[in-house]
């Protein structure tokens, strides 16, 4: 008789199993990587308004000291305050990493998360390392398996970003497969995100990762201590996939697992907006560039995408706050093709007071390709066409956005792109960074996490 297959005690059986020998060391590099540009986003949003607003909460409603390093500068915390704190702080300035066909951002939700729990145990970087995996490896499964029609009024990241910390911390801190299950059953009943913010221009996405990482953190403490949840939070007649999703589908939990890393799938944000923009960006740039256009003599711009880039970007016409900038595609284009760069300073200095580029985001338009959305989300194409005022139509084709494994950003580019965030955020000294990407490099001679990512007194 054939046993009866459940891929969530499968996840949970390999969540708790993970062991660092498992994991090949190309994975474990891919890691360390993602950490890096992780701490770059999680630094750049020192200072800006939802993450002092998280800063205030914490230092009104948590202890008034801790083992947890807040590292958009506030004093040291609790594991769950800092978590939540590191969360909103690394998504705030849309620089963090993410996987293609789960539409999750991982890394906001899994380090910020891991690292307080980390240090709050004081483990080893062996056992942090693994969790990381443990994190992405759960995280992606999660997503890929809400599927498509999950995304359309719900912010993966939010969803099963709360899954991904789960099962990062419950890993952490040694959780057998039954508690495990626990976990992510509680997180899952507190996994949540709505679109609706982009509308308003709201700060709910920065809630979104901050209630995930902590609510993830919650999760797996709250299991240690006996604190059960359902058990089929995924497949259940009241769970996830009925609750949040039309296309979801089970089997996506318990992919390959130990055969297929898909924390090496993992994408880097070159363009410092929503990932749903890259694509395009990256055509009109490379457009622009073949054929020495100004963008004063662009007449049109049709950026052909996949659904779910009118679903995000289409709210978005004429945004009234830099981040809602970042979610415009006429925002987005418009700084490509007059400035030439999509980063933190572009859209800091000309996003709303540009004329050029305002003028130039009033031509373009977004256009549903069936090929293009067939291929998502496993493949995000980039295609755009446009029309001069000289009537002259210009076409180029993106199959890999900048950032993606098939179109990679070098160690150095990651690195480089990670102190200049720092930098943006102006928080620590070039040479507290140095120290801190070091710690990140030998985490594996790490005994335990207490003097990791520890400040200069």
């Amino acid at each position: 008789m054939k046993a009866i297959v459940d891929p969530t005690q499968e996840l949970c059986e390999f969540v708790a199993g993970l062991r660092y020998e498992m994991i090949p060391p190309e994975v474990i590099r891919s890691t360390k990587l993602l950490m890096i540009d992780w701490l770059g986003s999680a630094l750049a949003g020192a200072g800006t308004r939802p993450t002092k607003a998280m800063q205030d909460f914490a230092q009104k409603m948590g202890p008034a000291s801790g083992n947890c390093t807040d590292f958009s500068g506030g004093p040291n915390t609790s594991a769950f305050f800092a978590s939540m704190i590191n969360a909103a702080s690394s998504h705030v300035v849309e620089q963090d990493d993410l996987h293609n066909s789960s539409v999750l951002h991982p890394a906001t939700v899994v380090f910020s998360a891991l690292i307080a729990a980390a240090q709050d145990r004081d483990v080893s970087g062996v056992r942090f390392l693994t969790a990381a995996v443990a994190g992405y490896e759960a995280g992606i499964r999660v997503g890929e398996f809400l599927g498509r029609s999950h995304y359309v009024h719900f912010h993966t990241t939010g969803t099963a970003g709360t899954l991904a910390a789960a099962a990062a911390v419950s890993n952490l801190i040694g959780l057998d497969p039954t508690k495990t299950r626990h976990a992510l059953g509680t997180a899952g009943t507190k996994a949540a995100g709505l679109w609706e913010f982009l509308v308003d221009a709201a700060d709910s996405k920065q809630v979104h990762t901050a209630s995930a990482a902590s609510s993830g953190l919650f999760a797996a403490y709250s299991a240690e201590q006996g604190v059960t949840g359902a058990k089929r939070i995924f497949d259940g007649a009241h769970g996830m996939g009925a609750a949040m999703s039309s296309d979801s589908d089970p089997k996506f939990l318990n992919d390959r697992l130990g055969k297929r890393w898909a924390t090496s799938e993992t994408s880097y944000k070159w363009h410092a907006s929503c990932r749903h923009t890259h694509p395009a960006a990256d055509a009109l740039l490379q457009l622009m560039q073949k054929f020495s256009l100004e963008a004063a003599n662009v007449k049109q711009v049709t950026a052909y995408v996949h659904q779910a880039a009118i679903d995000v970007l289409g709210p978005v016409v004429n945004p009234t706050t830099i981040h809602q900038a970042k979610f415009c595609m006429g925002s987005v284009l418009g700084l490509i093709a007059v400035h030439g760069k999509a980063g933190l300073a572009e859209f800091d200095q000309f996003a709303l007071s540009d004329g050029r580029v305002l003028t130039f985001g009033k031509t373009v338009e977004m256009v549903l390709d069936p090929e293009i959305d067939a291929a998502y989300p496993a493949r995000w194409i980039g295609r755009v066409s446009v029309e001069t005022t000289d009537a002259k139509q210009y076409h180029v084709r993106v199959d890999d956005p900048k950032g993606d494994p098939g179109n990679p950003l070098s160690e150095k580019e990651i690195v480089d792109k990670a102190l200049s965030l720092a930098r943006y955020g102006g928080q620590d000294t070039p040479e507290t960074m140095e120290k801190w990407i070091s710690q990140i490099w030998s985490l594996e001679d790490q005994p335990g996490f207490s003097s990791v990512f520890s400040r200069e007194k």
